[in-house]
């Protein structure tokens, strides 16, 4: 017996803010609707200072 969840449908791709961290050694990023801090937050895996960009990612509701 199969089970088959048939085809998903695309998840919509938006431009959103991020901040995202300023060391090249580190890839961390995050959303700015999810971050506490309003102001220019620190990096949560390294500390180091982070700065705003916008991606293209799958929309969040």
């Amino acid at each position: 017996m199969s089970f088959s969840r048939g085809p998903k449908e695309p998840v919509p791709e938006v431009e959103t803010n991020v901040w995202a961290c300023t060391s090249e050694e580190c890839n961390g990023w995050m959303r700015e609707s999810f971050s506490f801090q309003q102001e220019e937050p620190h990096c949560p895996l390294c500390q180091s200072s982070m700065t705003q960009e916008v991606r293209v990612l799958p929309e969040v509701k």
